[in-house]
């Protein structure tokens, strides 16, 4: 189940993944022509360029149900071929016509008197949970159903030209069961969420908590979509980018998004520069090399985890309070009033992009956040891993010397040739695969895995969810490695 829920995590940022593009046209859009969101004529070549910017980006933003749809069915599926999307498209349209509240209440006319039941209909159709399981579900019937042999006079349908239409089948089956679970799975799902904001600046820290507690799992994911899309009727995230501003909303937009940017922004800087300093004097190069990268990228585009995975599974207590301060952070940012969003993480570049929205609000507040943050977690970070001897990069026993390859050599090759040495030889490696910052792998044998020298290679960290799981933190240029460690496969 674990590897299962690990892939679903890596699988739908491939969809994400489509959302820093529409960020940037809007913020463009929105700076180019106020009266986009402001209201009023849209006049002169600059605010038609905006309005067309805006429209451009908004394409993405209000049909995010169908990225997922097609992006995590590519994603689950074995191979990742095409066919998958396909069978995640037909899936996504056959549930969001059985399940639009026209067609239930016709259907069942009884549901027409409950209101509850009624505003649980005209949540479901097109929204992510909708994209999400479409492509699930095509994605399993293709992995299924790719290599089906029918008997002669059906041959045509044979292989993947049935995958779309047991995806149908399979698709009117789920409309069926949702059509009597859904409205209790959003009655559930509605209370998390009013708990949640009926707890207004605390539920909001709970919230951030949570968020980079799961990190390890990549249950991130699911509880990010709780909040940020309209999964609950929240929508934090694409409301904010839709030109929405609190007033349109029953929650103050952007307090589930403002509160990551001094942390990762100004926090994680100032944690990596505590990693230096309590770094033995003869690995302090290695640390340097590995987090201080790391924390620029951090900075930049809001990508935390070749900073977070190399140090939470050597100092775990470490990572519990680095995720605390992040809570903290979050309310308190919510309770000065700063507001920014992300359309793909909370780095500068959102944040410049995200200024010019009608929600966002006190933005300079992010200078003296962020000296606060940076010295925070500064001071934290360095405490702990003095006074409980914790072995964050750069601190290791001195019997782990092997870690002598940065990786920001930029020979991707030798990277590769050298993790594949350390997964036991290309004869113990049945699958490779990636996601933005993780080479992910399976294997045979796990006793043939020699962390030590994979680590030589300069990566973040290594992970290991099963005894046929090898997770390599190699950080954003894993594609790089990836592509090296296939033709070395």
């Amino acid at each position: 189940m674990m590897k299962y829920l690990q892939k679903l995590g890596k699988s739908l940022m491939l969809p994400v993944a489509c959302l820093p593009i529409c960020g940037i046209l809007m913020g463009l859009g929105y700076a180019m022509c106020p009266s986009t969101m402001q209201g009023g004529e849209v006049t002169g070549m600059v605010n038609m360029i905006g309005f067309f910017l805006v429209k451009a980006g908004g394409a993405l933003i209000d049909n995010m149900a169908w990225l997922f749809a097609v992006g995590l069915a590519v994603g689950m599926a074995d191979d990742h071929e095409g066919t998958a999307s396909l069978a995640g498209l037909v899936s996504y349209l056959m549930m969001q016509g059985l399940l639009a509240t026209g067609t239930v209440t016709t259907l069942m006319p009884k549901i027409a008197e409950d209101a509850t039941k009624v505003i649980a209909f005209n949540k479901i159709a097109g929204n992510a949970f909708i994209g999400i399981l479409a492509g699930l579900i095509g994605s399993a019937c293709y992995n299924r159903f790719k290599n089906t042999k029918l008997p002669d006079w059906l041959a045509f349908f044979s292989g993947k030209r049935c995958v779309a239409i047991v995806t149908a089948i399979a698709s009117i089956i789920a409309s069926l069961i949702l059509v009597f679970v859904w409205p209790i799975i959003f009655g559930f799902l509605v209370s998390l969420g009013n708990a949640i904001v009926s707890m207004d600046a605390v539920g909001a820290g709970i919230y951030a908590f949570l968020n980079r507690l799961l990190i390890p799992t990549g249950l991130h994911h699911a509880l990010n979509n709780i909040f940020w899309f309209d999964t609950i009727g929240l929508g934090d995230l694409s409301l904010f980018w839709a030109g929405k501003t609190s007033a349109d909303v029953t929650w103050s937009l952007g307090m589930y998004m403002s509160g990551f940017f001094p942390c990762m922004m100004f926090g994680i800087p100032g944690a990596a520069l505590a990693i230096i300093h309590t770094a033995k004097p003869e690995k302090r190069n290695i640390a340097v090399g590995l987090v201080l990268s790391a924390a620029i990228c951090a900075f930049l585009c809001g990508v935390t985890e070749p900073f977070e995975f190399s140090f939470m599974f050597l100092a775990p207590v470490l990572y519990v309070v680095y995720a605390l301060l992040y809570g903290v952070f979050t309310f308190v940012t919510v309770l000065l009033g700063f507001r920014g969003g992300f359309s793909f993480s909370a780095g500068l570049t959102d944040l410049v992009f995200s200024a010019s929205l009608p929600a966002a609000a006190k933005t300079l507040l992010i200078i003296p956040l962020g000296i606060a943050a940076a010295l925070v977690f500064y001071i934290v970070f360095r405490v702990m891993i003095t006074a409980l001897n914790l072995k964050t990069p750069g601190r290791e026993d001195d019997g782990v010397d092997e870690m002598n390859v940065v990786l920001a050599n930029n020979d991707f090759t030798a990277i590769a040739r050298i993790v594949l040495e350390g997964l036991g030889g290309k004869e113990n490696v049945t699958s490779v695969d990636n996601c933005i910052t993780r080479l992910r792998l399976e294997i045979k044998d796990y006793t043939l895995v020699d962390e030590k020298k994979i680590k030589a290679a300069g990566v973040a960290g290594v992970i290991r969810p099963s005894k046929t799981a090898v997770q390599v933190i190699v950080g954003t240029q894993v594609q790089h490695v990836a592509d090296e460690f296939k033709k070395l496969m």
